[in-house]
């Protein structure tokens, strides 16, 4: 048990945390320097999600429905996959059109009909009243866990009169941060940075808090998993909650069917919840962000769902009976152990999973409430003349603070008068179903044009309705606010009306039995209408604008879609009074300074155009779109002119988007032409280098020849021994000049194409041993070890038996040029692999180094002496040798490691087999 100083002290000092880390937000962002610039940022404040159902209530779902826990959780795994695609083009339309909420967006998208959008905040309202309670219900039985309330046993807190309710404090403090930090700016498309890196805050506190309650659980009260979950599988009842099928009659059940229902709803509540659009949308510094998102908000779901079942296991085990309400195991279980500091730190994750909900939630829901019903009704009323308002500004800012406490106030009515009959999930279940009702209408917003606003004002209307039948009205039977023969026996009496049987449909829990029937509705009555209805001028355009939204970014936004008269004076001056002088004046002034300074008394369709979306991020698309009107002289455009001038624009954005695929073109062409001239550079000082070499080979022969020959001229006199020495290093010489001469003029046939090949059926094995004869005497002069491994006979190759020896000779005498000179060794081997014939031809000398083992090959390259740095030859041998094997279907290559040695292989196919000559 804990003092009831110590719960208020330790939550009044955690809100005072979240109020300077919110402070501290704000502070940078008006100094520039954004905090929460940063996908793990964006990822965290997305984790709002998970409120006090998933903190609570998870686990008490678990703790009735065993894994029926699970699907809320698997839908935004699932749909996360989709953001990239989704996501991020409902945040590109968004910033396109400074959209403010998901009525702006949905009302924007029909023709700016302020019906729509008034309609779309009436249903998120009634909708998320209960959600906003289940968060006050979770902290009033937190608090009455903490201080052993009498209540606590049923899982009731004995609230009293409502003046002495703590809840009700929380609720008004909550308020009081909501709008200190949410509404700050008219400007709801604004981004709220401090209250959002709160929110970020929060979301690694509910984490951290619920893994070290779900570590202690399993490793402190038990032994591990294993030791937990085989005890809970020697309990019949708890092991039947390990199946699908096994605990059916519990809350919800844990059947396919409500399986499915409970993906689906999850899957479009994380993208339709009003502070999922805020977070994810409106909050959105860069769209780049959602890539990330993908990922890490699906980890942060696993994470903090990992220790559910171990914590439900844990509670029905150790409290058994239902002597503690199953949501509250999280805290009760380290109360039992008289873990308090472990409780209190419990306790304010809960808070944290509360009060992130609650904040964003009130701030989303009021900017609907003001721009979507306060606005168009003032509007109506013309009350927004300016000798009526001079401080349109405050005045709209008022409305959106009354907003928020009213709203808090309604999620506490609905706490103290029906929060009790239902358990957290259930609440939280009757929320997901209503704001599910925006999805046909959304999706049909960013991927079908012919969505109309009849079709999406009957479809939400027809799709909501049924939703107030089926689920609402039964949670207001359950709380005694109505008769519960209403459940039993249906209106008058009427058994095929029953709400959670209507129409006699049997066998689906009341979740999956309200989606089926409200969905049907709302998809039939959208596609239906839609399908016989037509679009309006405005319609057809924000229809083009949202559905190809890539191709309106920028300029292209549809900013020329209008004709018309107007003063530039009284648009200026209606952005005074909506955004207050000094702040509008900046704004126009950065307009005009965008444009290059030019300004003139009329305006044009891009300062109307401009001027609404600086209003339409103040009171909403709907609003902006009626108070232009007020000061404009609008000419109606024709559909025919609207799709031609959005086509010249799509066009534009095509010819674009062409031009820069030939810039891109030309720059690879130009980097293609840049790495040409680099090769032919390279090439053209190869070439220098290759006359140098060769004018050098043919000049040292020359210069011996030339000097010998010179000798035995001047001195017929020598001994016959001498004379014949000379006339040998002559010879040599000689051979050495002619080689060399015939090496070029080869290299000169082979790349010309003029050089003459004779293929033919030959013995490999004969041209190996004609070229060892032929190098026998070299080797056994410089002691060279030779061992040869020869078959006794092998198939035949088609080649050419001299162009070969020519490969063998090459290859024999550099391994005799490069073999240790202490104990030279150098192995042939000739075998049979596949459909070829396989050469080797090993030494033991240094070896060559990876990176040159192909530069060896390459025309005017030396494998220089590595143990005496100088050149040896001309480098045209294996070139010329590669060219030769390659012309019979073959392969030449270099293997071996540094200091190892090199091994030259070639193959040849066999005379059988296909020739591939290249």
């Amino acid at each position: 048990m804990l003092d009831g100083w110590v719960i208020a002290l330790a939550s009044f000092a955690y809100l005072g945390v979240l109020f300077a880390i919110a402070f501290y937000g704000d502070r940078r962002a008006d100094a520039g320097k954004s905090i929460i610039n940063s996908p793990y940022v964006y990822a965290l404040s997305l984790a709002v999600y998970a409120s006090s159902w998933t903190y609570y209530g998870s686990v008490g779902r678990a703790a009735a429905a065993g894994v029926g826990f699970m699907p809320i959780y698997l839908g935004p795994t699932l749909v996360a996959a989709l953001w990239w695609t989704v996501l991020r083009k409902v945040i590109r339309i968004s910033k396109n059109n400074r959209i403010t909420s998901i009525a702006d967006f949905i009302a924007s998208r029909y023709g700016k009909s302020a019906l729509l959008g008034g309609l779309v905040t009436l249903v998120a309202v009634v909708g998320l009243v209960p959600y906003i309670a289940l968060q006050l219900k979770a902290v009033a039985a937190s608090v009455a866990v903490l201080t052993h309330d009498p209540g606590i046993g049923s899982g009731r807190a004995e609230t009293g009169p409502w003046w002495s309710d703590p809840t009700l404090y929380i609720a008004l403090l909550l308020a009081t941060f909501t709008i200190v930090f949410g509404t700050r700016h008219l400007d709801a498309s604004e981004r709220h940075e401090g209250m959002v890196a709160a929110i970020a805050f929060e979301s690694l506190v509910k984490l951290v808090a619920f893994l070290a309650v779900g570590v202690f659980v399993t490793f402190g009260i038990y032994n591990g998993f294993g030791d937990l979950f085989a005890r809970a599988q020697a309990a019949p009842a708890l092991n039947a909650l390990l199946t699908l099928h096994g605990s059916e009659a519990g809350a919800g059940g844990a059947a396919f069917g409500s399986w499915a229902s409970l993906i689906v709803l999850s899957m479009l509540s994380i993208m339709l919840l009003p502070r999922q659009f805020q977070i994810a949308v409106v909050e959105n510094v860069d769209e780049s962000h959602v890539a990330k998102a993908v990922w890490l908000l699906p980890l942060y779901l696993l994470a903090i769902n990992v220790f559910v079942l171990p914590i439900a296991f844990g509670g029905l085990m150790n409290l058994p009976g239902g002597s503690v309400d199953p949501d509250m195991f999280v805290l009760t279980l380290p109360m039992r152990e008289h873990q308090l500091a472990l409780t209190l730190f419990v306790f304010i994750g809960g808070l944290s999973a509360a009060t992130g909900m609650v904040i964003v939630e009130t701030i989303a829901l009021s900017t609907m409430v003001c721009n979507d019903i306060v606005m168009p009704l003032l509007l109506r009323l013309q009350s927004l003349q300016p000798d009526r308002h001079a401080n349109l500004p405050g005045t709209l800012l008022a409305i959106r603070r009354a907003a928020i406490v009213l709203l808090m106030m309604l999620g506490y009515a609905y706490f103290r008068l029906a929060g009790e009959a239902y358990a957290l999930v259930s609440i939280g279940l009757i929320s997901f179903a209503a704001v599910a009702q925006f999805a046909p209408a959304m999706l049909g917003a960013i991927y079908w044009k012919n969505g109309t606003r009849l079709g999406a004002l009957t479809g939400l209307g027809a799709g909501f309705l049924l939703w107030a039948y089926t689920l609402l009205l039964p949670s207001f039977a359950e709380s005694g606010w109505l008769s519960r023969g209403f459940l039993a026996h249906g209106p008058l009496g009427i058994e095929w009306l029953r709400p959670r049987q209507l129409f006699g449909l049997q066998g689906l829990d009341e979740v999956s039995h309200a989606l089926f029937w409200s969905m049907l509705a709302n998809v039939g009555g959208f596609v239906g209408v839609s399908l016989v209805s037509r679009q309006s001028v405005v319609e057809k355009t924000q229809a083009t604008l949202f559905v190809d939204a890539y191709a309106h970014t920028g300029d292209a936004r549809g900013s020329h879609v209008w004709r018309g008269s107007a003063s530039a004076e009284a648009v200026l001056e209606l952005l005074r009074r909506f955004l207050g002088s000094a702040s509008a004046d900046d704004t126009y002034a950065r307009f005009h300074h965008e444009r290059g300074g030019t300004n003139s008394p009329t305006a044009d369709a891009d300062l109307v155009r401009f001027a609404e979306m600086q209003l339409a991020g103040a009171i909403g698309a709907a609003s902006a779109r009626a108070m232009i009107a007020t000061v404009v002289d609008e000419e109606p455009l024709g559909l025919n002119e609207v799709m031609a001038i959005l086509d010249e624009t799509s066009q534009a954005v095509a010819y674009s988007r062409q031009l820069e695929q030939k810039s891109r073109e030309l720059e690879s062409a130009s980097a293609e032409l840049k790495a040409a001239n680099a090769r032919l550079s390279e090439l053209d000082r190869m070439k220098d280098d290759f006359i140098s070499t060769v004018t050098h080979e043919l000049r040292t022969p020359l210069t011996s020849i030339r000097a010998f020959s010179e000798i035995l001229r001047e001195h017929p006199e020598l001994p016959a021994g001498m004379r014949g020495e000379y006339l040998d290093i002559v010879i040599k010489e000689s051979e050495r000049l002619t080689r060399l001469i015939n090496n070029v003029l080869d290299l000169a046939k082979i790349e010309s194409g003029s050089a003459q090949w004779y293929a033919e059926p030959l013995d490999l094995k004969q041209v190996i041993e004609d070229a060892v004869n032929a190098t026998r005497q070299m080797f056994a002069e410089r002691r060279i070890g030779l061992e040869l491994d020869l078959p006794a006979a092998v198939p035949h190759v088609l080649g050419d038996h001299d162009r070969l020896m020519q490969v063998m000779l090459n290859l024999l005498s550099n391994a005799a040029k490069f073999c240790d000179h202490a104990g030279g060794r150098v192995a042939v081997r000739l075998f049979r692999a596949g459909g070829t014939l396989c050469v080797e031809v090993r030494d033991n000398g240094p070896g060559v180094r990876p990176q040159d083992r192909e530069l060896i090959f390459e025309k005017f390259r030396q494998g220089g002496d590595t143990r005496s740095g100088k050149p040896q030859g001309t480098g045209l041998g294996l070139p010329i040798s590669r060219e030769i094997v390659r012309h019979f279907g073959g392969t030449l290559w270099l293997e071996g490691a540094p200091g190892e040695g090199a091994v030259f292989v070639f193959t040849l196919p066999l005379a059988s087999a296909p020739e591939t000559t290249s």
